[in-house]
């Protein structure tokens, strides 16, 4: 189980990666349209450097996110079939949980 949930984790750590990037990105290209009337050959250089930097960080990020949607229907597809191969056992552990969750909330009560 503790694989499950450091694999759980790391996809949370990678949805906050992935936000935190398209951040990044969405400031640089408002540096980019900020500084466009900036003329010099210094100015152009960098703005060149940024924007080829820019498209392929945007690259990585839509094949990162692919790959997340990708695990996560997989996810889905192995639950599917693990519960309808064994649904009694899928209701004993959905019930388990809700016991387990009940108590913990009665308790912060």
């Amino acid at each position: 189980m503790s694989t499950r949930l450091a694999g759980v984790e790391g996809e949370v750590s990678k949805e906050k990666l992935m936000q935190d990037l398209r951040v990044v990105v969405a400031d640089a290209e408002e540096l980019l349209r900020a500084t466009a009337g900036q003329a010099g050959e210094k100015v152009s250089a960098v703005r060149e450097r940024i924007q080829e930097n820019l498209a392929a960080a945007k690259e990585r990020l839509a094949a990162a996110q692919d790959a997340v949607v990708a695990r996560t229907k997989q996810a889905a597809k192995v639950t599917d079939e693990y519960v309808h191969e064994n649904p009694w056992k899928a209701v004993g552990i959905a019930a388990g949980a809700g016991l387990i969750i009940g108590m913990l909330i009665s308790r912060g009560r």
